[in-house]
């Protein structure tokens, strides 16, 4: 079968468990961006078969999210002032995604697309510019192996630039009420990158995140009342594989509640 740059592919032999489109064809190999999961790879063309449409919907992104909060938001007589979210993404497509998934659950968010190796040289004027309250560091990452050990940053793709950007974040806001940040991407260092100042990271069974979960946790301290602490477990649920993809700290909620409206 022939395959073209943008077609949706499965692999054979990973029981086709996940759904990619082909960026980049290369004599007899595909180079693949997931569709939904924070994941670059290659495959053999032989090994690939199309999705169909049914098989591409990204049912995980199109549920409905936080309906009792938005709900209540409409019809009580308080207003509520959610924080500022600051999206720095090392990939466009899943950036946009995440943008749309926030105002889709009416919060306010400032995007830009950075190279996870520019990160903690850029991440200063991004900061002082958006002032955030809450801040994502994600793109891609990956567990490459190369010694068996899992606390050596030598085995990550991009993890030591996911870490350098913590650092420099919780340097300019040492306050974690004051700034809260969500750090790191598939297969992730989740260790060091909560020891570096991150409140949540990925990956603790270093297995791959959805493009959203770092958004999904996000919107959800960010509709919170701030004196309301949340749900950690709960909230770990919320996402695509739940605490073997994502942890963190229990924290209290980040949004502002006024009266009258």
């Amino acid at each position: 079968m022939a395959f073209k740059i943008g077609d949706y592919v499965t692999r054979n032999s990973h029981n086709n468990d996940i759904v990619f489109i082909i960026t980049d064809i290369i004599g007899e190999e595909a180079l693949l961006k997931g569709f939904d999961v924070r994941l670059v790879a290659n495959s053999p063309l032989s090994d690939l078969v199309i999705c169909s449409d049914e098989e591409r919907k990204d049912v995980f992104s199109e549920e409905m999210f936080n309906k009792e909060i938005l709900e209540k938001v409409d019809r009580d007589d308080f207003f509520y002032l959610p924080p500022r979210i600051l999206h720095l993404d090392g990939d466009k497509d899943y950036l946009d995604k995440c943008l749309k998934f926030y105002s889709n659950n009416r919060v306010q968010a400032f995007g830009k697309t950075i190279n996870e190796k520019d990160l903690d040289k850029n991440i200063m004027l991004f900061l002082e510019d958006i002032r955030p309250d809450i801040l994502i560091i994600t793109g891609h990452d990956a567990y490459l192996n190369k010694n068996d050990n899992l606390y050596d940053l030598n085995n990550y793709k991009n993890s030591e630039n996911f870490i350098k950007a913590v650092r420099v974040a919780r340097n300019y806001e040492k306050s974690h009420e004051k700034l809260l940040i969500i750090a790191g991407a598939c297969q992730s260092n989740y260790e060091e990158l909560i020891k570096a100042g991150a409140d949540f990271a990925s990956s603790p069974k270093r297995v791959n995140i959805h493009a959203l979960d770092p958004a999904i946790i996000a919107t959800t301290i960010a509709l919170t009342e701030k004196n309301k602490t949340i749900n950690l477990l709960e909230v770990l649920e919320k996402t695509k594989y739940g605490k073997d993809g994502m942890g963190g700290l229990i924290v209290n909620g980040f949004m502002y509640v006024g009266y009258p409206r």
